[in-house]
């Protein structure tokens, strides 16, 4: 997987690895199992500070994608959550770009037509929780 960040962006750097690491689970291309770098190589690879990987992995770790031991480093694990929390925070989200999506002059029906495009190409690989 290749991250790609855009340092113009108002979107932080932890924030962006954070959403590569979690697309790039979702589309399989970081495997269920598979350990991440280390935070000192993914700092390098990318050419941000240690602290920015670390504060993104410690993210990922309470979201349940990954989980961090300190013999074997991050691994990918993410976990099934069907929570009444979590799906809150997936209503908002799409509320917000449903909104912006709406704003634009985009239809429902495209809008739909995109979700279920993406959603295409998710493989979905998760542990049990």
């Amino acid at each position: 997987m290749i991250i790609r960040l855009n340092t113009a962006s108002t979107v932080p750097i932890y924030v962006q690895l954070r959403n590569q690491i979690v697309t790039g689970i979702g589309k399989g291309e970081l495997k269920v199992g598979e350990k991440l770098p280390t935070v000192r190589q993914l700092a390098l690879d990318a050419g941000v500070n240690t602290m920015t990987v670390n504060k993104t992995y410690q993210i990922l770790r309470a979201e349940g994608f990954i989980e961090i031991d300190r013999r074997n480093g991050a691994t990918v694990r993410p976990m099934k959550d069907t929570t009444l929390q979590y799906r809150e925070k997936l209503k908002e989200e799409l509320e917000l770009i449903g909104a912006e999506a709406c704003l634009k002059g985009m239809d429902k029906k495209e809008f739909l037509t995109i979700c279920e495009e993406i959603f295409a190409h998710m493989e979905p690989a998760i542990e049990p929780s």
